[in-house]
């Protein structure tokens, strides 16, 4: 089992954009220290919901400050970029780093966001397809052209190779954020693993795996592709030596920042939008994850593994918006939850 954690740079209730990306760097660095597996870094544009705007940019620091923790970015919103521009970066980074950044891509959502970077409504209803398969030609292939809908240009050199890199693998881990149907078979087809959100029940992921598992078979995929597939699960973890304790952690802090940040995602076509309700969302969340004592999180978390197939995790830890308290969180996580799991 692989124990990572999920970053968003949450800026709560009277915090600013400073101390929520410190928070986030630091916790980051305490991952490492403490043993976790990666860091998935989340990417959110004009929100307090979330201050990091490009998970890459943020990987390469934290990347440059860490010797052994493996950085992902949960997740890198394609339709918002330029899937070459993107594939470059992701390449630099995988090589430059020995092979430690997991690229996690997205659809995001229809937000003010595709009218600022010029994508356009279409980028994200229809577009992803496209700029996803680019995007891994881009990250396997020597040389590339385009002749699409959306992208059309000459064959170019890929400098740099991802596979010039010192690692078994030819390129960087790539996985799809998936929320329907749809893009778990898109993700099959291809043959790339899924980041399942945080919102899902074991019950539901375990339905979406093995959804994913039958289109991958139907799409010829091997044995060994469909049974070595590293889907991730996002969830939250707030550890206390009563779960009261850590509950009521979360029940105070999370709404006030749910609130603020969901309420201030911005249609691109003024079309309605629905929110949850913050408190019955934390509430939801403590009932799904890893929220209570040492031994608490270390069985939920085998549970969730046992009932759904999934053995990586990306666990939100900064629900206190505390630094002291997320620092606690985490170093908590390495030292008593981790050696349960072994």
């Amino acid at each position: 089992m692989r124990v990572g954690s999920f970053v968003l740079a949450a800026r709560f209730p009277g915090q600013g954009e400073g101390e929520a990306l410190h928070r986030a760097v630091r916790s980051a660095e305490v991952a490492e220290e403490s043993g976790l597996d990666t860091v998935w870094l989340a990417e959110h544009h004009f929100v307090p919901y979330g201050t990091c705007p490009s998970a890459v940019t943020l990987a390469a620091m934290l990347l440059g400050r860490t010797r052994r923790l493996r950085v992902g970015t949960a997740v890198s919103v394609l339709p918002t970029a330029h899937p070459v521009a993107l594939g470059e970066q992701a390449a630099l980074l995988h090589v430059a780093s020995g092979g430690r950044f997991s690229l996690g891509l997205g659809r995001g959502g229809p937000w003010v966001d595709l009218e600022v970077f010029g994508a356009g409504l279409e980028a994200y209803e229809k577009g992803f397809p496209e700029a996803l398969d680019l995007l891994l030609r881009w990250l396997r292939e020597p040389s590339v052209g385009a002749d699409g809908e959306r992208y059309r240009f000459r064959e170019v050199p890929v400098v740099p190779r991802p596979s010039e890199a010192l690692t078994e693998a030819g390129g960087p881990e790539v996985v799809v954020a998936c929320t329907s149907p749809a893009s778990v078979r898109l993700a099959a087809e291809r043959g790339l693993p899924m980041l399942l959100g945080m919102h899902v029940g074991d019950e539901e992921k375990a339905e979406m795996v093995a959804l994913w598992r039958r289109h991958a078979r139907a799409g010829g995929r091997t044995s060994a592709e469909v049974k070595g597939a590293a889907h991730v699960s996002a969830g939250v973890c707030q550890i206390a030596d009563r779960r009261s304790d850590a509950a009521e952690t979360l029940l105070k802090a999370m709404p006030g920042w749910l609130k603020q940040g969901l309420e201030a995602h911005v249609t691109v076509d003024g079309r309605e939008r629905r929110m949850r309700d913050p408190l019955a969302y934390t509430e939801l969340l403590c009932g799904l994850h890893p929220v209570g004592t040492p031994r608490l999180c270390a069985d939920r978390l085998a549970a969730t593994s046992e009932r759904t197939g999934i053995s990586r995790f990306a666990l939100l830890v900064e629900g206190s918006g505390d630094l002291a308290a997320t620092e606690e969180n985490v170093r908590r996580l390495g030292a008593e939850v981790l050696p349960q799991l072994t």
